[in-house]
């Protein structure tokens, strides 16, 4: 039988887990943006860091998935075998590098990959259509995702110049990116020992929950005002990554 709380986590925090997975996947499906970062800034308050990386990577599976699935039919499909070939590369680099940081260097670090990902400049892909663009941009991003989880803003720099005039395009081909990146980042963890097993229970119920949000936010599509929701998104992450940046600062185990 599953247990849907695992060891130390409190029911109150499942739940906040939990239905955070619905508003994070709407926020991805009908916008193209920020859902996966700001999952796991919240899952980053409420969970050993040791699981974050993981258990978001299989929660972020599942919601990707299933915004695939319902926008299947916009996947531009001849990008994903380049963007497939440089996240094998990043992910067999990473994995072999992410067990070596304390949980200060994990903390600190992300926290200030939110802040960057939220304030900073954005790289800009000049040849954007080219293949050998996506297969760097696939290597340097499942290379981050191994210690920081949601690099989707990466990928999303790289999809939304090859696709800057069609919305469906974009945000389906770059969720069927995710789905092979968070495939790798799994894997990797697996075989590095990480055990998934005592999580399953709470990794079902977000799953199941984002999949709802997914299909509520492709309907939302066209509907949400961009401009509005990225101010309240910016401002609630930066709040959030300001409270994990604390978090690592303060406990000073830099090795």
């Amino acid at each position: 039988m599953i247990d849907l709380l695992p060891p130390d986590i409190p029911a109150l925090s499942a739940a906040i887990m939990i239905v955070s997975s619905f508003f994070t996947s709407l926020i991805m499906a009908a916008t193209g943006f920020g859902g996966g970062v700001l999952l796991l800034s919240i899952m980053a308050s409420l969970m050993p860091i040791a699981a974050l990386i993981p258990v978001h990577g299989v929660v972020q599976l599942g919601s990707n998935t299933g915004r695939v699935f319902l926008l299947r039919q916009s996947v531009q499909w001849g990008y994903l075998l380049p963007f497939l070939a440089g996240s094998i590369i990043g992910a067999a680099v990473g994995g072999k590098m992410v067990v070596t940081l304390s949980d200060t260097v994990l903390r600190t670090g992300l926290a200030l990959f939110i802040l960057y990902m939220v304030w900073g400049p954005k790289p800009k892909f000049i040849a954007a259509g080219a293949r050998w663009m996506v297969v760097a941009g696939g290597a340097f991003s499942t290379f981050l995702t191994m210690f920081f989880g949601a690099t989707g803003p990466f990928v999303l720099a790289i999809f939304s110049n090859i696709f800057p005039d069609n919305r469906l395009h974009f945000i389906a081909t770059h969720s069927s990116a995710m789905v092979i990146q968070h495939v790798l980042k799994v894997l990797a963890f697996g075989l590095l020992g990480f055990a998934f097993a005592p999580w399953s229970g709470l990794i079902v119920a977000m799953i199941a929950t984002g999949f709802a949000g997914t299909w509520t936010g492709t309907r939302l599509l066209h509907r949400i005002p961009e401009a509005q929701f990225r101010i309240v998104f910016k401002l609630l992450i930066t709040a959030v990554a300001a409270h994990l940046l604390w978090q690592g600062l303060s406990r000073g185990d830099w090795i």
